[in-house]
């Protein structure tokens, strides 16, 4: 016989709701396995025999408090009263399902029932719940943020970044560690060191706890006191021991687990604990319990097999495309006659995302060492004391988690800068970059204003960790804008615009730029739209299409090739990579029929290879010689200046390529 549970049921609990709330999943449970063996539906992340977990926890949290479930937690889904109909055509990847068909199973999130759900890349949504705990306590509500996570996943950075930043800031997130023994087949002590994950807490200053899962009030016990705590004091760590009695995904099976394991878990099972605990206590009679699986049985099985006979999903290219990114604001172009002021870059940076603060009360800066120190190159110099310490935050360091972090504000309509120290470091916060940022808007319609200010580039002597040029890799990502001004005008003009948009956006700061250019900006608020390029020079024998530093190397070369040579060079300024202006380069090539595409950043799938590879399929009738590209060495950036000058820079080889374009 099933183990009773050890905690004592609260009095005021609606026993019979309850009893629903923890048998509604295992029937769901129950009809997919049917499903499985009948061939009906090809996989299923199975929470069989761990559902106190997510029915407790759900039940013990307020309504108001966010819930970042994974995919085992069915029960949080069914408990928090999310609509069956769409519910059941999600899981079964029919039409009317969530996501439209753009994900499976729980990887959405339900603004509307606080429910933020999982990417696949474990441990992922914690810095995410950090974020939202910010925002909790920004504007000290009464919530908390709890986060799912399984015993693998604790192993992640994400896991150690999330809990190390909730600390500091005092967050009120609840952090919950599902342990159930296994990865996908590895058994957790061949993963996890310490017997007890709760441990892990004390490392962080916070409290930890471990918690029998599959006893249904002893976790609502610890999630009731864990949220008091959350709430009051600050972050807590939950470890609920489980198991997994079915495979990983039920194609996977389970012959990696020893049967007597399954048989001793099989005897702590949550439903029929919970069952024989209000049985025996009088709290709700057999029959009645009988009668409650019923109706849900006969009930989900008609939900289901509605669901099953729903359309598969449809949709149109253009459908598709519009849904990647969030409606972008509309441009506010500073007027003809625009007063002036000679400002240096770095000065249109700090006076743009100055001006968004003093409009935007509600925008947050992070990022390492950008308060009191004003970040490494100054930018934000002076910013905390205009604004103060709650929207100017020093963060560890801790890439991903402060991105992850950007991500939760800007669900609760906090819009968030993150800083890169140097572009370079982005590389840790690649994944809440790449996965989280850019894939949500698609997936599920929340729009994300997360901008990334990312200082990059080399030609200061700074080696190969400190001077990459890494934007292809953003460009290359469906759901990310990528942005590189090369002047003080466009500089301040496309900030306003980046700190604007509903969209992640990576805003490319050139480093050498920012004390050696200089140039005429606007002085009323003025926002320029992304995917306009800017004919920076005119001229009718070729077109060079660059970006950033790449900008002033191709107008230092016109002015050469005009005063030696009498040729006259047009150059284009991107401006923006994602969305690019495909228009204004074709127009430039009707007239100078020549293009050479220049960037700093290394040849091999640098973004002049997109360019070139467009404007080759497209506009070939215009071309009257090949395209040239011209970029750095496939080379890691070399640190002493003459290797970097002479052998790796692109700026080095310009002007042969130039003189062969022309002469061809």
């Amino acid at each position: 016989m099933p183990t009773n549970s050890s905690a004592q049921a609260p009095a005021d609990i609606d026993i019979r709701a309850l009893y629903e709330a923890l048998v509604e999943p295992r029937v769901i449970e129950e009809k997919m396995l049917t499903l499985i063996r009948q061939g009906r539906i090809a996989k299923w992340f199975s929470g069989y025999g761990q559902e106190a977990i997510a029915v407790g926890t759900t039940w013990a949290l307020e309504e108001r408090d966010y819930i970042l479930p994974m995919h085992r937690n069915l029960g949080v889904w069914t408990t928090r009263g999310v609509d069956r109909e769409r519910l059941f055509c999600q899981l079964m990847g029919k039409e009317g399902g969530f996501t439209n068909g753009r994900d499976r199973t729980f990887h959405f999130g339900l603004p509307e029932n606080n429910l933020v759900g999982m990417i696949s890349h474990m441990a992922a949504m914690l810095p995410v719940a950090c974020g939202l705990g910010q925002a909790i306590r920004h504007r000290n509500e009464d919530r908390v943020a709890c986060a799912f996570c399984g015993d693998g996943g604790s192993r992640e950075g994400d896991f150690h970044e999330a809990l190390n930043l909730a600390s500091v800031w005092d967050l009120p997130v609840v952090f919950l560690v599902e342990n159930n023994g296994y990865g996908l087949s590895t058994p957790t002590d061949e993963a996890v060191a310490p017997d007890d994950i709760a441990d892990a807490a004390a490392g962080y200053g916070m409290p930890g706890r471990v918690v029998d899962g599959n006893d249904l009030f002893a976790v609502m016990d610890a999630v009731r006191d864990a949220r008091t705590h959350a709430r009051t004091e600050g972050p807590i760590l939950l470890e609920m021991k489980t198991f997994r009695v079915r495979g990983h995904e039920e194609a996977s099976g389970t012959t990696y687990v020893p049967d007597e394991l399954i048989e001793q878990w099989a005897q702590k099972d949550p439903v029929g604990r919970f069952t024989a605990t209000v049985r025996d206590e009088g709290l709700l009679h057999g029959d009645k319990m009988d009668a409650i699986r019923g109706e849900l049985e006969a009930e989900v099985d008609d939900r289901v097999e509605w669901a099953l006979d729903q359309p598969a999903v449809t949709s149109t290219p253009e459908a598709e495309r519009a849904a990647v990114f969030a409606p972008p604001p509309e441009p506010n172009r500073p007027s003809p006659n625009a007063e002036t002021e000679e400002t240096r870059f770095i000065d249109a940076i700090q006076d743009g995302l100055w001006a968004a603060m003093e409009k935007t009360q509600s925008m947050i800066l992070m990022g390492q060492d950008i308060a009191e120190y004003g970040g490494a190159f100054k930018v934000t110099d002076g910013f905390v004391d205009e604004f103060g310490e709650k929207r100017v935050r020093n963060t560890p360091i801790i890439e991903d988690g402060a991105i992850g972090a950007g991500m939760g504000l800007a669900i609760e309509d906090l819009p968030a800068v993150v800083e890169m120290q140097y572009a370079d470091f982005v590389s840790c916060g690649f994944n809440q970059t790449v996965n989280n940022l850019a894939t949500t808007h698609y997936r599920w319609g929340q729009p994300l204003n997360v901008t990334i200010r990312m200082p990059f580039g080399g030609g200061i002597g700074a080696g190969p960790f400190h001077s990459q040029s890494r934007e292809a890799w953003f460009a290359h990502t469906p759901g990310l804008k990528v942005v590189i001004p090369a002047t003080p005008r466009d500089a301040k003009g496309l900030l306003r615009t980046a700190l604007a948009d509903p969209n992640p956006v990576l805003f490319f700061e050139h480093k050498k730029l920012y004390r050696s250019v200089r140039g005429a900006v606007p002085t009323e608020s003025y926002r320029l739209p992304f995917g306009e390029a800017r004919v920076a020079r005119e001229g009718t024998d070729a077109t060079v299409v660059t970006y950033g530093v790449g900008v002033h190397w191709a107008l230092a070369e016109a002015e050469h090739q005009s005063e030696e040579n009498g040729a006259e060079l047009e150059v284009v300024d991107l401006r923006t990579l994602v969305p690019w202006d495909r228009e204004t380069v074709r127009e430039s090539l009707q007239t100078t029929n020549r293009l050479l595409v220049l960037h700093e950043a290394t040849r091999t799938a640098g973004f002049g290879a997109e360019v070139a590879a467009e404007l080759g399929e497209t506009a070939f009738e215009l071309l009257d010689a090949p395209i040239t590209r011209v970029a750095a060495e496939d080379l890691p950036v070399p640190n002493a200046k003459p290797l970097e000058e002479e052998i790796f820079s692109a700026e080095a080889r310009l002007r042969p390529h130039v003189e062969e374009l022309l002469a061809f």
